[in-house]
């Protein structure tokens, strides 16, 4: 009789236990998987260790070897058998896929033998981009006639693969647009087809044919090939694209490989978005003839409070990234008339929030002799008229139905409610402050407090009149009420405030006193303070998130899918 050694509690389950009495195995099912079991081998197991409840049981009777009962040896068979069976599958799967490796093998190195060559007798391709449908460049044949489409050109990276027997189904992207092409015949036999990764650039040649009908295909096009080559290969099986950026990855993941998510239909789609948007800005000032220009990123002044200043050393001397241009674009107003510009801004706000950034896009623009009330209609016209200008781009208007489908722009007028009436707004709805207590005429409204409002409003608001205690020291005072500012913030529905803006005072005595109140040495903003001493103007500006503004109108759920690179608390990269 074989006895086989099993103690629950100092026993191995590894390569140091043989089943002895000196080297036991910890579980039955491992023993039971050494040495199977079979007639003359009995199993003795024990537990050599007393434990809390066990107090007053006599060691020695627990340091003796019993056969394993009925119930135990029942429970590990079952284990046992179960890992047999999935044993033999894996052996059986294993087995299977070395025969198919072996079998495509076989397959790959018959199709390196396959060698292709464009005709000479075709006509030379057109080259075209593959959003191109223009019919007096491209002759579409239908399927079914005999007049051949015009021969192409396409170049691009393969967006979609998918293989049938003698068949490969290709959508080709290059930036422009989406095209279907299909490999037939000797085409789809070369090893090149057979080894095709998502990500691989082509060009491919061939002949353009409508879809036939009850099939979908981009702009109801496809190219049937008549020769392609491969220009880069694209990494496959564990380092494929599609592995890289799994739609299920981290966030962390996914920023970290920002470089491949930006190749997405989705990632692609808000950048093109973001380019039509700042078009549409550009056009808007350019029709308010406002001029644009390119203020210093660099700079030795504060606008928005030394805590989230970005400091650096400027050759021996603190500098810091500008927070805002806008003392800058106010420099400009005399000789220039109403200026804006596009530039990014830093804040080094230490907050994870998913509407901030800590280098941002920031339009900007100033404005000379104008009232509050002319302020707020031209940021609703300015507003409106770039929703206008993107929606009526036809290809920019798909990709927003694509990513925004429920998207309606603004109705006017917009929605304007001064700060007072927001903080009883807020205790009518029992909406608390930070602290949890109702809302009191002071207080900061934040950020998750003004986003619900704005939800449940469900509109545009143009929220004034903040109070002076909580706004930049150059914010001009109401003059009906000097508590308050000539101030706005614009707030949108699922993002809040994406504009800050106000009246700038215009006083050269009330600034003074401004930067006294704020603890502020004047002298380093002479260059500021001199508006006011030589010709002074009522004149006010604002400072649009362009980040904010995209996750609004492409309904994303953070700023930071409306950057090409975000930049955030804790992350500089890529």
């Amino acid at each position: 009789m074989t006895s086989i050694y099993i103690d629950e509690d100092v026993g191995r389950d590894d390569a140091s236990a043989t089943g002895v009495e000196s080297a036991p195995y910890k579980t039955l099912v491992h023993a039971f998987l050494q040495h199977p079991p079979t007639e003359g081998v009995q199993y003795l197991t024990r537990k050599s260790q007393t434990d809390p409840a066990g107090d007053n049981v006599d060691p020695a009777a627990k340091l003796e070897w019993k056969p394993a009962t009925k119930s135990a040896l029942k429970k590990a068979t079952n284990l046992y058998e179960q890992r047999k069976k999935k044993a033999a599958k894996e052996q059986e799967l294993a087995i299977r896929e070395k025969q198919e490796a072996e079998k495509r093998q076989q397959v790959l190195e018959e199709a390196k033998k396959v060698v292709i060559h464009e005709d000479p007798s075709l006509p030379k391709p057109v080259k075209i981009r593959l959003d191109e449908t223009d019919p007096a460049v491209i002759h579409l044949g239908s399927p079914q006639s005999e007049t051949p489409g015009t021969r192409v050109r396409v170049l691009g990276r393969i967006h979609r693969l998918r293989a049938q027997k003698d068949v490969i189904f290709i959508t080709l992207a290059d930036g422009y647009g989406y095209m279907q092409c299909i490999l037939t015949g000797t085409l789809a036999k070369t090893y090149d087809a057979m080894t095709l990764t998502i990500a691989s650039s082509l060009a491919i040649h061939g002949e353009m044919r409508a879809v036939p009908p009850g099939q979908h295909a981009p702009n109801n096009r496809e190219l049937h090939a008549d020769f392609f080559t491969v220009i880069g290969r694209a990494a496959g099986d564990k380092e494929a694209i599609t592995n890289r950026v799994a739609h299920d990855a981290d966030p962390q993941t996914l920023y970290d490989n920002r470089h491949l998510v930006l190749r997405g239909e989705t990632a692609s789609a808000v950048m093109k978005v973001r380019a039509a948007t700042l078009r549409a800005f550009r056009q808007t000032f350019d029709e308010h003839r406002m001029l644009e220009v390119t203020p210093p990123a660099m700079v030795q002044t504060q606008v928005e409070g030394g805590s989230t200043l970005f400091k650096f050393d400027y050759y021996g001397e603190n500098a810091y990234l500008t927070q805002s241009s806008q003392l800058y674009l106010e420099t400009c107003l005399p000789s220039m008339g109403d200026v804006f510009c596009v530039c990014p801004s830093f804040r080094a706000e230490k907050s994870l929030t998913r509407r901030h950034l800590s280098e941002y896009t920031h339009i900007e623009a100033e404005l000379d002799f104008i009232s509050f009330a002319d302020l707020l209609d031209h940021l609703e016209a300015v507003i409106c008229r770039v929703i206008d200008l993107t929606l009526a781009d036809p290809s920019t208007a798909a990709l927003l139905k694509q990513l925004n489908p429920d998207f309606k722009p603004p109705s006017r007028p917009f929605r304007r409610m001064k700060y007072a009436d927001a903080i009883e707004w807020l205790r009518e709805h029992d909406i608390p402050n930070e602290e949890g207590q109702p809302h009191q005429f002071g207080d900061d409204i934040a950020e998750a407090a003004e986003r619900k409002m704005t939800d449940m409003i469900n509109q545009p608001i143009f929220l004034t009149h903040f109070p002076a205690e909580i706004k930049a020291f150059y914010m001009k005072k109401d003059v009906d009420d000097r508590r308050v500012t000539e101030s706005v913030d614009v707030l949108m529905p699922g993002v809040g405030e994406i504009v800050g803006g106000s009246m700038r005072m215009d006083d050269w005595d009330e600034l003074m006193a401004a930067y006294k109140h704020e603890g502020m040495d004047p002298s380093p903003y002479y260059w500021y303070t001199d508006q006011r001493k030589y010709g002074t103007s009522p004149h006010g500006g604002y400072g649009l998130g362009l980040e904010r503004f995209l996750a609004w109108l492409c309904a994303r759920y953070t700023v930071r899918e409306c950057s090409l690179y975000p930049r955030f608390t804790g992350r500089c990269t890529p």
